[in-house]
C-alpha cells in the first residue's frame, strides 16, 4: 500500500505542476519527492495514522486478516490507476476499505468522523479550485507587479510554516508547531512569541523569494514553484503515510511493536514507490490536465499545501490527487476553459467515486465471507 501511495498520489502530484512549468525534470522530481515524502512521513505521520487506525470504526478490533484484505484491496485499486494513467484518490480507497472491513466485523460507523472527512473531501475541490483560480487571476492581473506579488505569496507561505505541526516537537501522541515550541523553549507566553515567529518566517521567506527574482523574474518564479513542490511533497508524506500504516495500527498495538517502526517501514516503502513508479504519474498530471506555466503552477501548489496541512492538523485522510488536480483545474480556468482537459477531469472524478464505492463493497464482502 505504501509503495502504491508513493508511486501514485504522494509521489506524482506534488511536483507535477513544477514539471509542467519546466522548473524541474521528471526524474529529478521523482527523486526529491521520495526524499521529502519520507521526511514528512517520519515527522508528521502520527496524526492521520491514528485517525485511520482508531477513528473510522467503533466498538470493534481490526483483525490481522481483515487489515490485510483492506490494504490489499486499496493497494490494488491505486496500483491499477498508476498503470492505467488515472490518479486514483488514495484516501478514498483506503478509507472505504477500512470502513468496509470494520462494518463486516460488526463495528459501528463513526458518524462524527465521517462528517469531518466528508466535509473536507467535498470542500477540497471548491477551496482548492477557488484559491487556484483566485491566485492565478491575481498573478495575471495587469495591476499586479510580479516582483512584488510573488514575494508576497512567499510571505504567506512562510507565515503558514511557523504553524504546521510536527510529531517530534510535542510529547508522544501529540503535535506542536515551531511557533508553539519556540514559546515553550524561550519561556514566554504564546501570545508574545507566536506572532513574533510568524512575522519572522513571513519576512524571511518573502526576502528569499524576492532575492531569487531580482536577476530574472522567470527563473525566480520557477524556483518558487520548486520550493512549493517540495513543501507539498513533505506534506504529502505526513498525510499519506497514515493511509498505509493506519490499518495496521490496531494490530500492532496489541503486540510489543513500536508504532514509530511501523511509520518508518511505511515511509521507506513510499520512498521506493516514488523512485520506481512516480515518473509515469508525474507526467500524467503535469501534461494531461492542461498546460502549466510558472504562475499557474504557483496557483495550483500553494492551495494544495495549505489544504494538506489543514488535513494533518485535524487528522483527516485526504487525497492529494483531489487537492492538486482541483487547484490545477482552477488555475487553468483563470487562463481560459480551453486550457483544461474536461474529458480527463470527468473520467478522474468517476474513478475517484468508483474506487471509493468498490473499496467499501468489495472489502465488506471479502471480510464477511472469510473466517477473519
Amino acid at each position: 500500500m505504501a509503495w502504491a501511495i508513493g508511486a501514485g498520489s504522494s509521489g506524482s502530484t506534488p511536483f507535477a505542476p513544477a514539471v509542467g512549468a519546466n522548473a524541474i525534470g521528471v526524474l529529478r522530481a521523482a527523486l526529491w519527492v521520495g526524499v521529502l515524502g519520507f521526511l514528512g512521513a517520519v515527522l508528521q505521520g502520527g496524526s492521520v495514522t491514528s485517525a485511520v487506525g482508531n477513528e473510522l470504526i467503533l466498538d470493534v478490533q481490526m483483525t490481522p486478516l481483515a487489515a490485510t484484505i483492506a490494504l490489499a484491496m486499496a493497494a490494488g485499486l491505486v496500483a491499477a490507476g498508476v498503470f492505467l494513467g488515472y490518479p486514483i484518490a488514495t484516501a478514498f480507497t483506503v478509507t472505504g476499505a477500512v470502513i468496509g472491513a470494520g462494518l463486516a466485523l460488526g463495528g459501528a460507523p463513526a458518524w462524527g468522523k465521517y462528517g469531518e472527512i466528508g466535509a473536507l473531501w467535498l470542500a477540497t475541490p471548491f477551496v482548492g479550485g477557488g484559491l487556484g483560480y483566485g491566485i492565478a487571476r491575481f498573478l495575471r492581473s495587469d495591476l499586479v507587479i510580479e516582483r512584488v506579488a510573488v514575494p508576497f505569496l512567499g510571505a504567506v507561505l512562510g507565515a503558514s510554516l511557523a504553524h504546521i505541526r510536527f510529531d517530534l516537537l510535542a510529547p508522544e501522541g501529540m503535535q506542536s508547531s515551531i511557533a508553539q515550541y519556540a514559546a515553550w523553549r524561550w519561556g514566554y507566553a504564546e501570545w508574545v512569541v507566536v506572532p513574533f515567529v510568524t512575522v519572522a518566517f513571513a519576512v524571511a521567506f518573502a526576502l528569499v523569494v524576492w532575492l531569487q527574482m531580482r536577476p530574472s523574474k522567470r527563473r525566480g518564479e520557477r524556483r518558487f514553484v520548486v520550493m512549493l513542490g517540495a513543501l507539498v511533497a513533505f506534506s504529502a508524506g505526513g498525510s499519506q503515510v497514515g493511509l498505509a500504516a493506519g490499518p495496521m495500527l490496531p494490530v500492532v498495538e496489541g503486540m510489543d511493536v513500536n508504532v514509530g517502526y511501523v511509520l518508518l517501514v511505511a515511509a521507506l516503502a513510499m520512498l521506493a514507490g516514488s523512485w520506481t513508479g512516480a515518473p509515469r504519474m508525474i507526467k500524467a498530471v503535469a501534461q494531461d490536465y492542461g498546460s502549466l506555466g510558472p504562475r499557474r503552477s504557483i496557483a495550483a501548489l500553494l492551495p494544495s499545501y495549505l489544504i494538506a496541512q489543514t488535513a494533518v492538523l485535524y487528522g483527516i485522510p485526504i487525497s492529494f490527487n483531489e487537492s492538486v488536480i482541483s487547484a490545477v483545474v482552477g488555475s487553468g480556468l483563470a487562463a481560459g476553459v480551453e486550457r483544461v482537459s474536461a474529458r480527463k477531469v470527468q473520467r478522474t472524478v468517476l474513478a475517484w467515486v468508483g474506487s471509493f464505492v468498490v473499496a467499501i463493497v468489495a472489502t465488506f464482502v471479502l471480510v464477511w465471507l472469510l473466517p477473519v
